[in-house]
């Protein structure tokens, strides 16, 4: 008790664990701005998506039916099942709206992204289009390269490697994670495509953005305090 007592006066909680990763990239501070300049300040009359892949998404399908809530007993679910396959979901959100567009295909290289482009040019045609993606080698592919070129009111703006969480589609995907995947059971990939394409059906009927609240300075300057050494008591 007498431990417990010091932990609460000092609002220590030992029994809890959180894990960070340092960004290395050397173009940091300018990604930085850049990312926060279109989610803050996107230029007039352009349109900002955020675009990535949810790779291997498995069609799981449990052995038995799921046994579902009831008064005084929790879901319970069988620990076996069956995979049926995966699929990997592509997918653009536009910052202004929280409108998402959805495809999912059975690979994830450079030719499924740069087909994935060409659908998002189409969804938004005649528009400045910037687009925010991570740093997998299939985003900056010779042939992704060439087409962007050929299409210059398309530009890709890069994340800062081990910052994810910059690109704001991965906050969709975590609601899809859970509000449809992590509890489903999907007998086949076309049911489980299927399942996608009706969340993002539903997401898009009555969609909003996720607000953007911190501006370049505030996010450089945590991640600089994170970086030094902890002063001892």
């Amino acid at each position: 008790m007498t431990v417990a007592r010091v932990w609460a006066e000092h609002d220590l909680t030992p029994w809890r664990t959180e894990t960070f990763k340092f960004s290395t990239d050397p173009q940091l501070h300018a990604k930085v701005e850049d990312l926060c300049g279109l989610y803050l300040d996107p230029p007039a009359g352009a349109v900002v998506l955020c675009v990535d892949e949810k790779p291997q998404i498995q069609a799981l399908d449990r052995t038995a039916p799921t046994l579902l809530l009831r008064p005084g007993l929790a879901e319970r679910r069988t620990h076996d099942y069956v995979r049926h396959g995966v699929t990997d979901l592509f997918a653009a959100l536009e910052t202004a709206t929280g409108k998402v567009l959805g495809h999912c295909f059975s690979r994830h290289r450079h030719d499924e992204f740069l087909v994935f482009l060409k659908q998002v040019a189409r969804a938004w045609p005649r528009r400045e289009l910037h687009v925010v993606v991570d740093n997998a080698a299939t985003h900056s592919h010779a042939e992704v390269t060439a087409w962007l070129a050929r299409h210059p009111r398309i530009t890709l703006h890069f994340t800062p490697t081990s910052a994810s969480w910059m690109n704001q589609v991965e906050t969709f995907f975590g609601l899809l994670t859970r509000q449809a995947l992590r509890r489903g059971s999907f007998a086949s990939v076309p049911d489980l495509v299927a399942t996608i394409g009706r969340y993002i059906a539903a997401w898009n009927a009555d969609c909003h953005p996720f607000a953007w609240v911190k501006d370049a300075d505030q996010i450089l300057v945590k991640a600089a305090s994170r970086r030094r050494p902890a002063q001892p008591a």
